[in-house]
């Protein structure tokens, strides 16, 4: 959906008459105590009139904007807060978009901000509109950044000029998605053109300044970024908002900030230029916590005074991406996009108002969202041309009569890795994983660039003892990634995410042990979520019956490719150190 970039459509004229009482609301909500976000007032007895999609009137006197077709609301007292937004998340993981839908907006959500980097180095330019138009015409507004494409893969980095351009100009694309320091610093002559040409168009630039110094961060942010949503401390917040830019707080499943970030309330700071985020919720937690209701309410109970949680999911995000005349408020020439809950501190909508309509009353949806059916481009990224063996998997020793040394992954965390070495033995010229020791085998694929090309390396502090573990969804890349014990194994679990046109699977002993069909781009289902849920719980218990104790392991192997995590990576063209960006040897010369 192109959504309006100023208020002076063939609408406002009608908005103008209803605000004076010559022409009568569509809706209108009365007996409401509203919060203004502006000012921070909470102000009793108010009334909000719409006209098609719009705020028309806010007051105090709307007897002359009501009619005989108006349908009117009464909140009886209960409070009236804008829409929530959720300024910073990744729709392309996982759900189907409807499913999602069906399960955010009885929350309160009625404006996302995503991210559009997963498509593209799968499907292309075509792939990331076919995405963009599943968000179209929805019950609630979706907006998209267009993705920069840092990635350690040289055949997946940046988005050419033409294809950015091509994104920019469209009203759903607000700005550059998330662009890691790293990457700007390594390769500005790559990124710099294309921060020009999203400033040229009038649209915003994302940051991403996980584990910046004070230099590198003020390096990075000269081009003109706006927003960083990785501080994980009320430290690095302060410091991030002493230089100007709007700091997202995520809580989210991939990290929960929110309660030690908190602590900055303490500070006396300006807070105006804090956003809450979510980076992306698991289905089971979506269905266990909620979505941007849950955040907000846990900003009050963490002590955030409730105007200031709320500002900080309503009009600090519309203020960021220069939507607040759009967005973020209830005011006149606002979308109608409202609330209705029982208090201030108790973000629980008895009624969800999107675009001037009643969405969802009393958690159950009255609006559902729209299906979309994707494009055959979209629904085949899996271009292997054949089936893999295990021979793919073998790694040749250079010397077959001297044990070499490897270099490796080693796991620090379920998510961050190191680089460390390991001697290994030499059995008929090749090297196999060693679960006594902890070291399995990983490979990336590329499934659809450059199909087929690979690469095979070692992991150490997986804890897989038998098996193998494998994904076609792989950050910032176009690959299929897999750890594995056993080499058979490996190829089977790829092979059967070849036939699935994407998936995550799990194999022991020649055996699907437990898998996850990903057929849109590979890495999205189309299941309804309750399934979807079941089955990443069958994946993760196959993987914990296999000696993975990572909370989620499927966390855990597709950020093996991503450029955003320290520091040693893994993709199609090798390993690669982010520290440099240099992509290393396997082996490690005496």
């Amino acid at each position: 959906m192109a959504y309006r970039t100023n208020i002076y459509s063939k609408d406002t004229k009608e908005l103008m008459q209803v605000a004076l009482g010559k022409s009568k609301a569509d809706l209108a909500i009365v007996n409401a105590t509203l919060l203004n976000v502006y000012t921070g007032e909470v102000l009793k007895k108010q009334s909000i009139c719409v006209k098609n999609q719009w705020i028309a009137y806010v007051g105090s006197n709307p007897q002359e904007s009501i009619g005989p077709q108006t349908t009117i609301v009464d909140a009886h007292d209960k409070t009236v807060i804008p829409g929530l937004i959720d300024g910073h998340t990744h729709i392309a993981w996982l759900y189907n978009i409807s499913e999602f839908l069906t399960q955010v907006i009885p929350g309160g959500t009625t404006t996302i901000i995503t991210e559009t980097l997963e498509p593209y180095p799968v499907a292309g330019i075509a792939g990331v509109i076919d995405f963009l138009e599943a968000l179209a015409q929805q019950p609630i507004k979706i907006w998209a950044t267009a993705p920069p494409m840092v990635s350690i893969s040289r055949s997946a980095r940046g988005i050419s000029a033409t294809d950015l351009q091509l994104l920019l100009d469209r009203n759903d694309i607000i700005g550059l998605g998330e662009t890691y320091w790293q990457a700007l610093l390594q390769e500005p002559e790559r990124f710099l053109p294309l921060f020009e040409q999203t400033i040229r168009a009038g649209k915003i630039l994302e940051g991403h300044t996980a584990g910046a110094s004070e230099k590198k961060l003020q390096a990075y942010l000269a081009p003109g970024i706006t927003s960083c949503h990785e501080p994980i401390k009320a430290s690095e917040v302060l410091d991030r908002l002493r230089l100007g830019i709007h700091v997202m707080v995520r809580e989210g499943s991939i990290r929960r900030d929110l309660e030690e970030i908190a602590k900055i309330k303490d500070a006396g700071a300006d807070l105006r230029r804090l956003l809450l985020v979510t980076d992306g919720v698991a289905p089971q937690e979506l269905i266990e916590k909620g979505y941007m209701e849950y955040v907000v309410q846990k900003a009050i109970n963490c002590g955030f005074n409730p105007v200031s949680a709320i500002q900080m999911a309503t009009l600090n995000v519309a203020e960021h991406f220069h939507l607040d005349h759009l967005i973020g408020g209830i005011a006149p020439g606002r979308y109608a996009d409202m609330l209705i809950i029982p208090d201030i501190n108790t973000i629980q909508p008895d009624m969800v108002i999107s675009n001037g309509c009643v969405i969802a009353r009393n958690k159950k949806l009255t609006l559902s969202p729209r299906e979309h059916q994707f494009s055959s481009n979209s629904l085949n990224t899996v271009r292997l041309k054949q089936d893999l063996t295990g021979n793919d998997f073998q790694v040749t020793a250079p010397n077959p009569k001297q044990n070499p040394v490897v270099r490796t992954i080693e796991m620090v965390t379920d998510l961050v890795t190191g680089e460390g070495s390991a001697e290994m033995l030499v059995s008929a010229g090749t090297l196999a994983s060693n679960v006594d020791r902890d070291i399995l085998k990983v490979a990336a694929i590329d499934r659809s660039n450059h199909p087929g090309r690979m690469f095979v390396g070692f992991i150490r502090g997986f804890g897989l003892q038998a098996g193998a573990l494998a994904s076609s969804a792989a950050w910032d890349t176009s690959d299929i990634v897999v750890v594995g014990a056993d080499d058979n194994d490996m190829a089977l679990a790829v092979n059967r995410i070849r036939k699935l046109q994407g998936g995550v699977v799990v194999c022991q002993a020649g055996e699907i042990k437990a898998e996850l069909s990903l057929p849109v781009f590979g890495l999205m289902s189309d299941e309804p979520i309750n399934n979807l849920i079941s089955k990443m719980g069958a994946i993760r218990s196959a993987v914990a019956d296999l000696g993975v104790k990572f909370p989620d392991p499927l966390l855990s192997i597709i950020t093996l490719t991503g450029a955003a995590i320290p520091f040693l990576r893994i993709c199609e063209e090798g390993l690669v150190d982010l520290k440099s960006g240099e992509t290393v040897g396997l082996f490690v010369e005496n």
